[in-house]
């Protein structure tokens, strides 16, 4: 068998209809012209690049918080731990940035 032969099993496509609107078909006209490539190859490319955005350790919500903390200013009180201490720190942060509210203090 050819190498090429086996390139082309690699690449078994499989025809999909889709329904575009006005504005769509628009976007998708005027992307095939800028990337010079086919509506085929434009639609994998946004495929991609939206499977890429959505699986980026960067925007994962819970990835967000790393450096949350950075800029404040730390405590040196060695009592402090910041195990323990992150939760109120977060919260604390978080409802200054309300502004004029304050965060309301617990029952104990």
């Amino acid at each position: 068998m050819k190498p090429s032969h086996d390139k082309a099993a690699q690449r078994v496509a499989e025809p999909v209809q889709v329904y575009l609107d006005k504005g769509d078909r628009a976007r998708l006209e005027r992307l095939v012209l800028q990337l010079d490539a086919t509506k085929s190859d434009v639609l994998r490319r946004a495929l991609s690049a939206l499977e890429q955005q959505l699986t980026d350790p960067a925007s994962h919500p819970a990835l967000r918080v790393i450096g949350i903390a950075a800029g404040h200013e730390r405590r040196m009180d060695p009592a402090f731990d910041a195990a323990v201490g992150h939760d109120a720190f977060l919260a604390n942060s978080e409802a200054a940035s309300w502004g004029a509210r304050k965060p309301a203090k617990r029952a104990r």
